[in-house]
């Protein structure tokens, strides 16, 4: 299982401290607030996550006093393990801060826009924005719920030409799931480090065996990270309702693999996906994808997708740039992403 044991081992580095904090003027510092969403599509879900969760925003500096003005939409994935409160400051030191972001680009001149993240943090530290029973319909949250929840409270431009979709690790890695199973709703997404684009593979007996003696949510909180990683991508991809506590299947079962389960996993697999979802990728106005030189297996699988973009001729940014998992993308996020976005999207009713 390359691409998770490549997180794994980016995360023992993680999570660096976060860049000094830019020196920002009342014109170009935003207004941040969390709200709760409910997710009709999670209720019910068998690992028993609440279906209201809290989703941070960030709303542009002019947003309370020009009450007239609709604003584009970029919709922010965290990575497993990881919080929108961790991502936009709320517990301390973090390799990122979303609103120091947004307004270092916006003093570099970016256009306003408003910036949503939902919390993914599930009882399996994350959800893979994944549809399975045992974690609820992240796909159908994510696209339909959380859209129309920011459109029916906030002045948006309520379009796709003016919603883009970005996201980081388990974050990329749904950004691109979403765009492919659920075209129409974003113009344009953003593609940062991506983990889990290959078919996967076993990992080693040792974590097989730590993974198959977790039973509670103490457990999985003592687990290691590639064994929380296991867990994760069994609740989100083999669910089992008839096998309590857990209600997940894992690639080996008595001591035996489960081909039927590994194969379960590669069909969630981006870069075995991409075929069958060629018009859906065509239909966007603009994709980028990015990934560290020294991000160990992701950086790889990044390059193969973009290989297979450009040989279905999909025009795509892409970039491997000097850098790890995590050690610059706040920079990247002010530098790269919300650029992108204040390019492609629609500032205007169209």
């Amino acid at each position: 299982m390359k691409a998770i044991r490549s997180i794994a081992i980016l995360a023992s580095m993680a999570l660096s401290a976060a860049a000094p904090a830019k020196e920002t003027s009342p014109a170009t510092t935003g207004h941040y607030e969390r709200v709760v969403v409910h997710g009709k599509s999670l209720e019910g879900n068998l690992s028993g996550d609440s279906p209201d969760r809290q989703v941070s925003v960030y709303l542009p500096p002019a947003y309370a006093k020009d009450r007239g003005r609709r604003y584009p939409v970029v919709y922010l994935l965290h990575g497993f393990t990881d919080s929108d409160a961790r991502w936009f400051g709320l517990e301390g030191r973090h390799f990122v801060n979303v609103p120091r972001a947004v307004d270092a680009a916006l003093a570099a001149g970016v256009r306003p826009m408003i910036v949503v993240m939902p919390d993914a943090f599930t009882r399996f530290q994350g959800s893979f924005y994944s549809s399975s029973v045992t974690i609820g319909d992240w796909e159908q949250f994510v696209t339909r719920e959380l859209v129309d929840f920011v459109d029916a409270h906030y002045r948006t431009l309520a379009q796709p030409g003016s919603r883009g979709l970005a996201g980081h690790s388990m974050g990329g890695y749904g950004t691109l799931r979403l765009a492919m199973k659920q075209p129409g709703v974003y113009s344009s997404i953003y593609v940062m480090s991506p983990c889990c684009l290959n078919s996967a593979q076993l990992p080693g007996q040792e974590f097989i065996e730590r993974a198959a003696r977790v039973r509670n949510d103490a457990d999985i909180a003592a687990a290691d990270f590639l064994t929380k990683a296991i867990l994760a991508s069994a609740a989100a991809w083999s669910p089992n309702p008839k096998n309590p506590p857990l209600f997940i299947d894992l690639a080996v079962t008595d001591g035996k693999l489960a081909p039927g389960i590994l194969a379960e996993w590669s069909a969630n697999s981006p870069n075995l996906l991409v075929h069958q979802y060629i018009p859906a990728l065509k239909g966007y106005r603009a994709i980028a994808i990015d990934a560290g030189d020294k991000d160990t297996g992701i950086a790889a699988a990044v390059t193969e997708l973009h290989g297979v973009l450009e040989n279905y001729g999909i025009v795509h940014g892409y970039e491997i740039y000097d850098g790890d998992h995590v050690n610059h993308i706040e920079e990247r996020l002010a530098k790269k992403v919300l650029p992108f976005f204040s390019e492609q999207l629609d500032f205007a009713r169209k």
